[in-house]
């Protein structure tokens, strides 16, 4: 099989779209997921949204969460955030896995990602292709589908000024969120419906 070439433009954009999430805090939590309480904050947790990387250097993209604890249960939890449950990189990023891995095998999927500079490792990319329940809303982009979370954010990187960040509430959006309610730990694959990493 002969292999998919990436676009230079098409890397470029992806590339944009997951860097304008770095050092971005989200903080926004209305009530416990748990029991409605109101909630106190806590502290501030860093994790990882994405592992950019060129020829000469790795880059890794980091953005803030803001964890809660509620004061009637005591629970800790986090602030609306794009990631879904039980996964380690950004949402953006595993949407991407999932809509490649419609057309060509995640392992190839992984070469894909990492010609476009997102470092992905193929068990990875196999486990989110795997747990996939529906589909990713995605356009064609240079003949390759992409997911519109990825279209979205790009957009709204071309919009800021240097040296200022998106807005959280224009990411979230962008990713298919504010988070409501999903607690039951399966990957939703719909950005467009409401989920909750805890």
């Amino acid at each position: 099989m002969k292999k998919r070439r990436i676009p230079p433009m098409l890397a470029d954009i992806v590339q944009a779209a997951l860097a304008s999430c770095d050092g971005v805090l989200f903080d926004s939590c209305v009530a416990c997921p748990a029991c409605g309480g109101e909630l106190s904050r806590y502290d501030v947790k860093e994790k990882q949204f994405a592992i950019l990387a060129d020829a000469e250097q790795k880059n890794v993209i980091h953005v803030r969460v803001r964890r809660f604890r509620c004061r009637s249960c005591r629970q800790i939890c986090l602030a609306d955030q794009p990631f879904y449950p039980d996964t380690r990189i950004g949402s953006p990023v595993v949407d991407l896995c999932i809509t490649l891995g419609e057309t060509i095998h995640f392992p190839r999927v992984a070469s894909c990602l990492a010609d476009m500079g997102i470092m992905v490792d193929r068990w990875s990319v196999r486990n989110y292709v795997q747990k996939n329940t529906s589909m990713v809303p995605a356009v064609d982009m240079f003949g390759i589908r992409i997911p519109r979370s990825v279209v979205s954010l790009s957009s709204l990187a071309m919009g800021i000024r240097e040296g200022s960040n998106i807005d959280t509430e224009e990411i979230l959006a962008a990713c298919g969120y504010p988070s409501v309610g999903n607690t039951s730990g399966s990957l939703p694959m719909d950005p467009l419906t409401n989920s909750r990493q805890e």
